[in-house]
């Protein structure tokens, strides 16, 4: 444990009759970070939260905040307010009776509980709609109303279980925006289950994937992006081709991949040796297209395109390699606009070694 840890999780075990929901969990969470969990629905990352909040006790191990144990602590006694998924607003309450409740259950006095309510709803630009029904008010709205209602307690930690999941795409956005500014002025340590990697990469400090119960890989964003710990995280975050196969030495005395699509060069390769089983990943942005096979290159692949996808200024080019394999390039529209992209028409793939991050076989 560490000066900045505010929470660790040691060995922690969790246990549905014969179901393990979660398979030991050790990791810390530092003061002040924005931390975010993500996994596909089953993976065991609200049981986690659920477990930091005291709604669910660990099977095994020590969950310690602030470096106490706080296994037997009942959840009102942890200071670890949570913002739901639901929300779960009080309707019989207005807005301001509503960011209120916690103070009056701590005993606050009403003039201070009022003061600090009224500061929180002007914080959150809410101030207008203090005496206002919660049915009154829209989604963003309610959704400020919660992170008031949560933060106006001052707490060292706040848990966040999927609370922008009820909101249009462009509501989302605005409320990331929000979500992220809160927590670096507070300094309060943000915790954050999604299962949106675009929620998770654009606020978060760090990242934890998990699976299964079990944690894939922690780290920033870029790390998690750029250098996947795993296939699946791979395969989860959907950014990378990937071709798996034998590590071998190339004929320019380098590393390459040798796989059913071809010998693809590599480097940095380290604790790996030729023989061994490995994963290449490669990011479709880092992929490049061209029409004729390209001299030099080191790294090519024939492949037939099959479709196209537009974002914005970006599109990604769908193709499909020997074997049936889907293979992704994604560019910019003036990257793209001298060459031919016709469905059914072959096209050549093509990468920097430097560019290939490869990944030992478990």
């Amino acid at each position: 444990m560490t000066p900045d840890t505010l929470v660790s999780f040691e060995g922690v075990v969790k246990r549905f009759g014969g179901f393990v929901a979660v398979q030991r969990l050790d990791f810390e969470i530092r003061k002040g970070e924005f931390l975010a969990i993500m996994g596909s629905s089953g993976c065991g990352k609200t049981t986690t939260l659920r477990m930091l909040a005291g709604l669910e006790a660990p099977s095994e191990g020590v969950i310690r905040l602030s470096g106490q144990p706080v296994n037997d602590l009942p959840t009102w006694r942890r200071d670890t307010p949570m913002v739901w998924q639901s929300l779960a607003l009080f309707p019989f309450l207005n807005v301001r009776e509503n960011v209120e409740f916690a103070l009056k259950m701590r005993g606050t006095p009403k003039a201070e509980r009022r003061r600090r309510a009224e500061q929180w709803l002007e914080r959150m630009h809410i101030g207008e709609f203090a005496e206002r029904n919660i049915s009154q008010l829209s989604g963003g709205q309610r959704q400020r109303v919660a992170l008031a209602r949560s933060l106006v307690v001052e707490p060292e930690i706040l848990l966040l279980d999927e609370p922008l999941s009820a909101l249009d795409a462009a509501l989302k956005v605005r409320m990331q925006s929000v979500l992220k500014n809160l927590q670096r002025e507070t300094g309060i340590t943000f915790v954050y289950v999604t299962h949106s990697q675009s929620e998770a990469f654009s606020m978060a400090d760090r990242v934890v994937i998990m699976s299964r119960g079990k944690i894939e890989q922690i780290g920033t964003p870029q790390d998690i992006y750029r250098r996947p710990g795993t296939r699946f995280v791979a395969e989860f975050l959907g950014s990378s081709n990937i071709f798996q196969g034998t590590l071998a030495r190339d004929a320019q005395g380098g590393s390459a991949l040798e796989t059913p699509l071809g010998s693809f060069a590599t480097e940095n390769i380290t604790g790996l040796e030729a023989g061994a089983q490995a994963t290449m990943t490669v990011l479709d942005t880092k992929t490049h297209l061209a029409a004729e096979r390209p001299a030099g290159e080191r790294n090519v692949l024939a492949a037939r395109m099959i479709g196209e996808e537009f974002v914005g200024s970006v599109a990604t080019i769908y193709l499909e390699a020997a074997g049936g394999q889907e293979i992704r390039v994604q560019k910019g529209h003036d990257q793209l606009a001298a060459l031919p992209l016709e469905i059914g028409r072959e096209l050549f793939v093509h990468w920097n070694p430097a560019d290939a991050h490869i990944i030992a076989e478990a």
